[in-house]
């Protein structure tokens, strides 16, 4: 695929598996390839919003590939639910860590063998389930410049996590690898502030520069603009603070 045939779906493998990507390449430079950013979505998966947002980080001059943590189970989160709360608990159960994670390094390693992206010069940023996701996959990998997670669950409740126990972010996050850049609306309605106080904490003990950005009156999944709690200010400032982040880190 050329990046005049972009936007559009690839497909890799990761083990066995063939995983599906959204793809979205900038306008090519005569001078240097361009840096690649990971997009880990949400658990609505891989929606029209998703692959919108996908080009914006085209847009801005980033080799962007939404990795469909759903891929598995036919491309969409299952369906089979009867409630919006058994909704979300089955798409976190069909992307778990020790699931997502390879197919993020198998998408790297994918873009690596393109040829037409630097993939010494990557990132990974993730939205609700996939801010869960890039914050697990920095404390595991060294191939990551930085990553930004967005309103990403610091513990995973028992029925979220595949042990039937909660699952906590907060206690990794000290091990990570690269500079973070976090975001969460202060008024996010599934995420206490106290556990985004700890993230916070356990962050800046990891010795790497992380920053943490809590925007006044957003909800959460306030940066999607299809979505009820979608808050323009928020979204904006947060754009604005994660492409100037991935610049200083990408650029050089």
């Amino acid at each position: 695929m050329s990046p005049n045939e972009t936007p559009g779906w690839v497909t890799f493998p990761s083990g066995t598996d063939q995983i599906q990507g959204y793809l979205a390449l900038p306008e090519p430079r005569a001078d240097r390839l361009p840096p690649v950013v990971l997009m880990a979505h949400e658990n609505l998966g891989v929606t029209e919003h998703r692959q919108d947002v996908t080009r914006r980080y085209a847009a801005q001059g980033f080799a962007c590939l939404t990795v469909n943590m759903f891929s598995r189970v036919g491309g969409r989160p299952p369906q089979d639910y009867t409630t919006v709360e058994e909704r979300r608990a089955k798409a976190f159960l069909a992307a778990t860590d020790e699931q997502a994670v390879p197919d993020f390094e198998a998408a790297l390693d994918y873009l690596a063998g393109r040829g037409d992206v630097d993939t010494s010069r990557a990132a990974a940023v993730g939205f609700c389930l996939g801010g869960g996701t890039v914050l697990v996959w920095a404390t595991r990998t060294d191939r990551l410049r930085c990553v930004v997670p967005l309103y990403g669950l610091p513990v995973l409740p028992p029925e979220y996590s595949p042990t039937g126990r909660p699952r906590s972010r907060i206690e990794a996050a000290e091990s990570v690898r690269c500079p973070v850049q976090a975001h969460y609306g202060q008024a996010d309605q599934f995420i206490p502030l106290d556990e985004v106080r700890q993230l916070k904490q356990a962050l800046a003990r990891s010795g790497q520069s992380t920053e943490l950005h809590l925007h006044p009156d957003a909800g959460h999944a306030y940066h999607d603009d299809t979505h009820p709690n979608y808050h323009s200010k928020a979204a904006q400032e947060t754009d604005r603070l994660t492409f100037d982040f991935l610049h200083a880190h990408l650029d050089r």
